[in-house]
């Protein structure tokens, strides 16, 4: 039976405002966790949690009834030279919500972790990559999308490199990387989340960008 009543960190950004208005629109129950004067932020019927995402005692206790636990928060536009904002905010939140999960015992945890290997953003890499070895050493049902870029309002110059990518995917010398470091766009991103809550992953499940792709003509069809 899917699960409706989730708790999300990094709602406010990106990918969660987006992600949590659809879950409200399916009727889902939605906590997110918020600093203190971001409540506004968030849509009405979505219940704030405020908080400190680097601090698991900040919001653990206010993780149940939730049974998913989705994990959006990052560092925005990642960049090489971010380095030392991945260990500061995105390991170490990701660090606090394994810890919460897990106390809580929810029943599935959702992670945006990073495509990888790959021959730059390894700072940003290692960090995604610790996130999921947390997530595995704490024994959680999982599911790990692990899109390399997501396309959608004011990420979309990559778009240039389409045609790039289509002759890459023919060439068999090139074909398995171009894959796995294919581009999902932010409607395909949104409904591999909403498809990977629907159906919680009994063990570690992981979405690599042709399978967020697949992800999310399952959600279309639903």
């Amino acid at each position: 039976m899917a699960n409706r009543n989730v708790f999300i960190t990094g709602g406010t950004g990106y990918i969660g405002r987006r992600l949590i208005a659809e879950l409200l629109n399916r009727n889902y129950e939605v906590r997110a966790l918020v600093r203190a004067g971001s409540e506004r932020k968030l849509p009405s019927d979505c219940a704030a949690v405020v908080g400190n995402v680097l601090d698991p005692s900040s919001f653990a206790h206010q993780v149940q009834p939730s049974d998913t636990f989705v994990q959006l928060v990052g560092v925005p536009k990642p960049s090489p030279a971010k380095a030392a904002q991945f260990r500061a905010v995105d390991l170490a939140s990701i660090q606090a919500s394994v810890s919460a999960a897990a106390d809580a015992g929810v029943a599935h945890f959702v992670y945006v972790s990073v495509a990888h290997p790959a021959p730059i953003m390894r700072a940003y890499i290692e960090v995604r990559a610790e996130g999921e070895r947390l997530i595995r050493s704490h024994r959680l049902n999982a599911t790990i999308l692990r899109p390399w870029y997501v396309l959608g309002p004011g990420h979309r110059w990559p778009y240039m490199l389409l045609p790039m990518y289509a002759v890459l995917e023919r060439l068999p010398s090139t074909r398995e990387t171009a894959r796995r470091l294919g581009l999902v766009t932010l409607q395909q991103m949104i409904d591999a989340l909403l498809a990977a809550i629907a159906a919680p992953a009994s063990g570690v499940r992981i979405l690599e960008p042709a399978q967020i792709k697949a992800a999310s003509i399952m959600e279309a069809i639903a």
